[in-house]
């Protein structure tokens, strides 16, 4: 069956592409379970009337123990649950610094973060996610590989397309949509990418134009990868 071509060659990555990736998994799981936890302690005060409101990661803690100052049971369930806090703290912060190491004595990982948006989480996810950028003859198949592209819908004389594939590495997906978010809202540095993509909201929605600039960040990341070039900020380099 594999003679006969029923089946395609898999890219299996190098050793380091994949502890690297446990590295992000792992703080990935950390942040998500910190989220949780957060939560659980927001949603057990509730129905007691207390209501945390908007709190910091620093002071969410003396927070709980101020709402719950002249409740003793509380008080012993919350110090528990803010004990186990402190851990996940702890242990994310050591894997954030470890990501943090890695990406500052990466060459590749610095030029990507060049990209306004762009930063170590997204420059690391996508490095061990593509691993060779040999693989992908063109660099707007990687858009495709991630997931950043429509689907098609074909049957007769129907064809229209529906909402992205959501195919491939979800964590680099995700983290390339981030980046395209601070690109469109929260960065004041104007590239040609970033007008790219403000057109497209005006004349559409910004949800879709964040999608539609998180694939072009997939394509010009694996191109700069390629040619070994740095980010090109306006439309006359580029």
């Amino acid at each position: 069956m594999v003679r006969s071509g029923w089946f395609k060659t898999v890219h299996v990555k190098s050793v380091e592409s994949q502890e690297l990736r446990t590295l992000l998994t792992s703080r990935q799981f950390l942040v998500n379970k910190l989220r949780d936890h957060e939560n659980e302690i927001r949603g057990a005060l509730r129905p007691h009337g207390l209501k945390v409101g908007r709190a910091s990661g620093s002071g969410f803690a003396a927070r709980i123990r101020e709402l719950v100052a002249d409740r003793p049971r509380l008080a012993l369930c919350m110090e528990a649950l803010l004990a186990s806090r402190e851990v996940l703290m702890t242990q994310l912060a050591k894997l954030h610094a470890a990501l943090l190491r890695v990406v500052k004595n990466d060459e590749l990982c610095v030029r990507f973060m060049a990209i306004p948006g762009v930063g170590p989480v997204t420059a690391l996810a996508f490095k061990t996610t593509i691993d060779r950028p040999e693989r992908f003859r063109r660099s707007a198949d990687v858009g495709a590989h991630l997931g950043l592209v429509p689907r098609q819908f074909q049957s007769g004389e129907t064809d229209r397309r529906g909402r992205i594939a959501k195919t491939g590495d979800g964590l680099t997906r995700c983290a390339l949509f981030a980046a395209a978010n601070v690109m469109l809202s929260r960065s004041t540095q104007w590239t040609a990418l970033k007008h790219w993509g403000v057109t497209i909201a005006k004349r559409s929605s910004l949800k879709k134009a964040k999608v539609a600039v998180a694939r072009k960040l997939a394509v010009i990341m694996h191109r700069m990868w390629r040619d070994g070039t740095a980010f090109r900020w306006t439309a006359k380099e580029a």
